[in-house]
């Protein structure tokens, strides 16, 4: 296993002490099961590079392939694969803490709130009959307004997973994917934005929160949209973090409307997620290579002063009909229209003998084994153009960035 420490004295301070980075043995094991060709050659030629971060590494809500998202060991670890930017999914307590929580109404599948007192708390709290047995695994809901931030503290992360065929709590919560593992899943410290923020900066890493769509109506007790908006900038701004270390993210435009006219500084950095739920025209079905299904034109996007945008991984890349990829449509316009370009999430889909998930859409033959992953990843950073992937395991990220020299 190739490590290396950070390399300057002020770096070190900036890491938990003391850090090495790491490949571990994944980016390895995906080289080795590449079809033979150039990108393979030049792949196992860097085998002996040290590994370092980069920003071009992202980590999608730390290192959930293996560790439970939003947690302090998963951050941790992102960080010690390389990744240089640090994902914080943004939702609110009843009583106004910003938490990292990929969804508002997560915890039953993200955390053991379920074998808390808390459960009872929930929006839809278990029900047992009366000799036990679990009646309403498929409707069971937890959210962070349920609860407030001090209660939310004393919840532990686990793998998000949920049986929602249980007739037991222990059923309904040990369902995690065979491709995944509990393995890292002892200690799940969960954190709020403030102790997410002081991590990353420990960490060295810079900062893209989500905005996550709230799952209660607001205003939510005098609550508002735009309070809301603001008060995730507020906290950055508080923890004296450079607005050009932050990259607020989200998947409804008009939260990026409100960073560009009110927070100008945080909104030209400000990522617009896109995928089909979105960005779809009216009475469509979105099609990457047919610009009159997208809800947006990508030079209204870049009009509205929208200067980064974040679509699927599959939104960027087609086929040319014979097993190869190339830039879809989509990825030409957002290019053509000087929109910066990253993508999401690389390590998310398990194997792909049989042709990866909603991530590979379209994409057919060009991917049946583990190993095409890394040649998603060239077509997207040299074909595409984009400057940053998210990954599940950023090792996988970081040592193609490395290897390619991208920063």
């Amino acid at each position: 296993m190739l490590t290396s420490k950070a390399s300057s004295s002020t770096a070190q301070s900036q890491l938990p002490s003391p850090v090495a980075y790491t490949y571990g043995v994944r980016p390895f094991y995906l080289i080795n099961d590449m079809d033979e060709g150039p990108l393979k050659e030049e792949l196992q030629a860097c085998k002996g590079q040290l590994p370092s971060k980069t920003d071009f590494s992202i980590a999608h809500r730390g290192a959930p392939l293996q560790l439970p998202e939003h947690t302090y060991d998963s951050y941790v670890a992102s960080a010690q694969m390389g990744a240089g930017i640090l994902e914080c999914d943004v939702a609110f307590t009843n009583d106004g803490e910003l938490v990292c929580r990929h969804a508002q109404n997560d915890l039953h599948t993200t955390t053991n709130i379920l074998t808390t007192p808390l459960a009872k708390q929930c929006t839809v709290p278990p029900i047992l009959d009366a000799k036990g047995k679990l009646t309403n695994a498929d409707s069971i809901e937890c959210r962070t307004s349920d609860i407030s931030g001090t209660e939310f503290k004393t919840l532990t992360g686990k793998m998000d997973a949920a049986n929602k065929e249980a007739t037991s709590i222990n059923e309904y919560m040990n369902a995690t994917a065979a491709w995944r593992t509990d393995l890292y899943s002892q200690n799940g410290k969960v954190l709020t934005l403030k102790e997410h923020i002081a991590l990353a900066r420990k960490l060295g890493m810079k900062h893209t929160p989500e905005l996550k769509s709230p799952a209660v109506t607001m205003p939510f007790n005098g609550y508002r949209l735009d309070d809301y908006r603001q008060q995730l900038i507020d906290t950055y701004k508080a923890a004296n973090v450079p607005a050009s270390d932050v990259f607020a993210q989200s998947f409804n435009i008009e939260d990026l409307d409100y960073w560009i006219k009110n927070e100008p500084a945080y909104g030209a950095n400000a990522v617009y997620l896109i995928d089909d739920s979105n960005e779809t025209a009216n009475n469509k079905t979105f099609d990457k290579n047919d610009a009159s299904t997208w809800k947006h034109s990508l030079a209204d996007i870049k009009a509205r002063g929208i200067n980064t945008i974040a679509p699927a991984l599959w939104l960027l890349v087609t086929t040319d009909g014979k097993g190869n990829m190339q830039p879809s449509e989509y990825a030409k316009q957002a290019k053509a229209n000087g929109l910066k370009i990253i993508t999401w999430s690389i390590e998310r889909s398990g194997p792909l003998t049989d042709g990866g998930d909603w991530y590979y859409s379209g994409l057919g033959d060009a991917i049946n084994n583990d190993g095409d992953m890394m040649n998603y990843i060239d077509v997207l950073a040299q074909d595409v153009g984009v400057q940053g992937i998210f990954s599940d395991w950023p090792a996988t990220v970081s040592y193609y960035a490395n290897c390619k020299g991208l920063k």
